[in-house]
């Protein structure tokens, strides 16, 4: 496996989805601003993104690539598409009734959800018409899952990573038929997020086709592989779903406060996830097939170096972002978002949301990185307990901060809960040997060093474009952002080959390596 082709693919491919994610955040910021429709839309889509998250493309992925892959190698590929298919007939066996459940009890289900929409009728009805439309998405893309974890053990990333685009695609062309038929923009999103899901499962089902791919459909049957995955899936649920059931309880608390504070938060999360999906996603993609097989063939040393060179490559990337997004938060809300219906103070509200999200992103990329050590050996166990321990300190740290600061609190004590989840799991790594070389301890201060650098260039270039940034000025907003960014960039990695933390070589290196004879 080439895990820099491997890891740049999927990469170059999220970055496709996260610039259609930001046309398509841009449209429905001007065509919905952040008003009760915006709210009730969010958390529709939200709903069944939970549920993905929790029970297909995180636990699911966790648990059913290392066992597809173990089985592919020990019995063949006849036995590996038959465990597939054997999983994907007991996955629509739970998620279809669950699905019509869910949907028949929407009203009560929107009550736990969104609390404080009851409070407000007009919002809580469209939340509970929105979400039963979106709802179905979960099975849709549960397959999709399953059809991408088969696609990356057989090292085929791309179709996978390229499915996200669709959804994106679909949702700006649902924006603009709304806009031009004059539908409800709102109902017309709603069902664009069932439809993407449609589109997406096809477009898997092409891509297995042509890779020569069978996932045979067959009646649900416990074997003894189905079994194993579905035993693993419960705590790899919670362990991989930790994000996703920290903004949960972000959900259920912003719905109590006044009308936008869902909006505000959601905007900010949209903009905090490109440096996530583009790096935290890549990473885990295509790290967890490799280890897998490097545990499988007891090649520890394999282990640990592609471990350390993913922390490296995370902090490398994922510092600067924290300190762009952070600093420069309100000129980049104001350049995306600042048209239309969207005002600026609903800038200023989602740009201080944004600085309390991006001071996690470390911690989250380390998180995909860490839990792959994990899962590559079976150990869902561990990465859920921690995640346990994750979830309460976001509880406690949200209600604690509810007051004080409103929504700001609750996007503040997500990025402190993942930084607790990181740091948690890579002392249990630690203790077990299975990270941290001479390389990542001779890199990571001189990445901190170049970080902080940068972190005062950014700074200075934010102060002298202040004035480029107002209504009206669109074109001067996108010539001082991308200013500021550029030569942001630029700075960091000057820094960067000043202090020795990472040269054109070394990068090459994190990703490309053929492990030595003996290993």
């Amino acid at each position: 496996m080439n895990f820099a082709r491997s890891l740049f693919t999927v990469s170059g491919l999220t970055v496709l989805s996260r610039v259609a994610g930001f046309v398509r955040d841009t449209l429905t910021a001007m065509f919905l601003g952040a008003g009760p429709v915006a709210d009730a839309f969010f958390v529709a889509q939200r709903l069944p993104n939970l549920f993905r998250s929790l029970f297909a493309e995180g636990a699911f992925s966790a648990a059913f690539v290392p066992l597809y892959t173990t089985e592919q190698d020990r019995s063949g590929t006849e036995a590996a598409q038959h465990f597939a298919g054997q999983a994907l007939a007991l996955l629509l066996a739970v998620l279809l009734p669950f699905s019509v459940v869910v949907m028949i009890f929407m009203p009560q289900v929107m009550r736990v959800l969104a609390p404080g929409f009851e409070n407000d009728p007009q919002k809580y009805e469209l939340a509970v018409h929105f979400s039963t439309i979106t709802f179905p998405y979960l099975a849709l893309i549960s397959v999709t899952a399953l059809q991408t974890g088969v696609l990356n053990a057989q090292s085929r990333f791309a179709p996978g990573a390229a499915a996200p685009i669709a959804f994106n695609i679909v949702l700006i062309i649902a924006l603009f038929l709304a806009r031009l038929l004059h539908w409800h923009v709102g109902y017309t999103l709603a069902w664009a997020v069932t439809i993407s899901g449609v589109v997406q499962c096809l477009w898997l089902a092409i891509s297995c086709y042509r890779a020569g791919v069978s996932i045979p459909f067959t009646l649900p049957r416990l074997s003894e592989a189905s079994r194993h995955l579905f035993q693993r899936i419960g705590p790899g649920a919670v362990g991989a779903g930790a994000a996703q059931i920290n903004l949960l309880v972000s959900t259920i608390l912003a719905s109590t406060l006044p009308t936008g504070a869902v909006s505000f938060l959601f905007y900010a999360d949209r903009v905090n996830q490109l440096p996530l999906g583009i790096v935290g996603v890549a990473v885990g993609t295509t790290l967890l097939p490799l280890l897998a097989r490097y545990v499988e063939a007891g090649k520890e040393d394999s282990v640990k170096h592609y471990t350390s060179r993913a922390i490296e490559f995370c902090l490398m990337l994922g510092l600067p972002a924290t300190i762009g997004l952070t600093l420069a938060a309100q000129p980049i809300i104001q350049t995306l978002f600042e048209h239309g219906k969207f005002t600026h103070e609903d800038t200023i509200a989602t740009a201080q949301a944004l600085g309390a999200y991006a001071l996690g992103i470390p911690g989250f990329l380390l998180v995909k990185v860490f839990a792959a050590g994990f899962f590559a050996r079976h150990d869902t166990k561990t990465p859920v307990k921690i995640a346990v321990v994750a979830m309460l300190v976001n509880v406690l740290g949200s209600v604690t901060m509810l007051g004080p600061l409103q929504h700001i609190g609750i996007a503040l004590a997500n990025s402190i809960a993942v930084t607790v989840n990181a740091l948690l799991l890579f002392t249990q790594l630690k203790r077990r040997g299975a990270v941290g070389d001479s390389k990542l301890i001779h890199r990571l201060p001189r990445l901190c060093v170049s970080a902080a650098g940068m972190s005062l260039v950014t700074w200075a270039l934010t102060m002298l474009t202040a004035d480029n940034f107002g209504p009206g000025h669109w074109a001067r907003e996108l010539t001082a952002l991308t200013a500021i960014i550029g030569l942001s960039g630029m700075a960091y990695a000057v820094l960067l080959h000043m202090t020795g933390a990472m040269r054109l070589r070394d990068v090459l290196e994190i990703v490309k390596r053929k492990p030595t004879a003996g290993m």
